[in-house]
């Protein structure tokens, strides 16, 4: 009998690794790499590239020790010196000079002239909308952490899924507190995602807009200034839109797109960082839920972080994926499997639109049939 042809994994795992893998598994070639100029260069970067992996997870932490103690706030005011800051923060001369350094090295503050100084990283920092608030409750996420062999396995209950828990239903949300709370913090970076997203995707030939999901209404607030001719509806659970802050040419719509018929008389509808939530069941049946909606011809647009795919992306594929994977409800999906649920759904005209900056969003448009 003919051998059966291999499969690709299988071929792989005959060949072994690949030729540059097998060199940077090579003290030899190391050694050799450091004595060539033309190599060396390129070895260190690597190396440091590498130490950068191993000691991110100190970096993120100096920064939310920064943060908490308002040290960038403080600078933020004008230079300071040494002595003032620890008054100020409580924490000792010695042990606030290496947290200094640490912010230093990282640019976000520096040292000139007898004081400490906020660099313009930090001053980016403090400007980009919802970026310390994200920080600040990364605590959470670290808790859940803390052992990663546990949590990849599914052997832990993360403390992140009791942060987020109106994904579970209309049930969570019923709290007016944490309403709160995750509107403040979806609110704060959700300029940014709208003005990315306004950027990618052409509004023009929509007259009513539906935003499900579109808590206190940052997105259409940005469409409203955008397109102010465009008619607007806010669809999200009661608690949520209480606090929403909309322009008279917005309606609110209560309810959640679970339990709820959907409103129709829209001919576009906006999923802004929805989908990845959600597990793909609940997504499957909400693009059919919107698909109904629709008219013919209807258009939706989905924008939210996604991933990279074939080429994986630092920025999405290692933290939006297991910030997602800690929710223990959400995915974080690419332009294709997206795409793929979409074709599900019966949609056609499907256009994947990448973002420039991919940590913020990128965006897929897709239309319901005409008849």
């Amino acid at each position: 009998m003919a051998d059966l042809p291999m499969s690709q994994g299988k071929r792989a795992k005959a060949a072994g690794p690949g030729l540059l893998t097998r060199l940077a598994m090579s003290p030899r070639f190391h050694a050799l790499a450091e004595r060539i100029p033309g190599f060396r260069g390129k070895a260190r970067a690597e190396g440091r590239a590498l130490f950068d992996v191993v000691s991110g997870f100190v970096q993120s932490q100096a920064l939310l020790a920064l943060v908490e103690l308002r040290l960038l706030h403080r600078l933020a005011d004008g230079p300071a010196t040494l002595a003032s800051l620890a008054q100020a923060s409580g924490v000792p001369e010695a042990r606030l000079t290496i947290l200094l350094q640490a912010g230093a090295a990282l640019k976000l503050v520096r040292y000139a002239r007898g004081k400490w100084h906020l660099a313009p990283r930090g001053g980016a920092f403090l400007t980009v909308p919802g970026l310390e608030a994200m920080v600040r409750h990364h605590d959470v996420l670290y808790r859940d952490l803390s052992d990663p062999v546990a949590f990849f396995r599914g052997q832990t209950t993360p403390e992140l899924a009791g942060f987020w828990p109106y994904v579970f239903g209309a049930g969570g949300a019923a709290d007016p507190d944490l309403a709160a709370r995750y509107s403040r913090l979806m609110a704060d970076s959700q300029g940014l995602v709208a003005a990315d997203t306004l950027r990618l995707v052409d509004l023009r030939g929509i007259s009513h807009l539906m935003d499900i999901g579109g808590g206190t209404g940052a997105f259409l607030r940005a469409v409203a200034v955008a397109y102010p001719s465009i008619r607007l509806t806010l669809f999200d659970l009661p608690a949520v839109v209480a606090g929403a802050q909309v322009s008279p040419q917005v309606t609110i719509h209560p309810g959640s797109f679970r339990d709820d018929p959907l409103p129709g008389g829209h001919d576009g509808i906006s999923l802004i960082r929805v989908l990845y939530d959600h597990a793909d069941a609940t997504v499957a049946a909400l693009l059919r839920k919107v698909h109904d909606a629709l008219p013919h011809g209807g258009r939706l647009i989905i924008s939210e972080p996604m991933s990279g795919g074939a080429q994986p992306d630092p920025a999405t594929d290692v933290y939006f994926a297991v910030y997602t994977l800690a929710m223990q409800t959400g995915r974080t999906r690419s332009l294709a499997e997206i795409s793929t649920l979409l074709q599900a759904a019966g949609y056609e005209a499907i256009r994947p639109k990448p973002g420039p900056r991919p940590y913020v969003t990128s965006a897929i448009t897709a239309e319901k049939p005409a008849k």
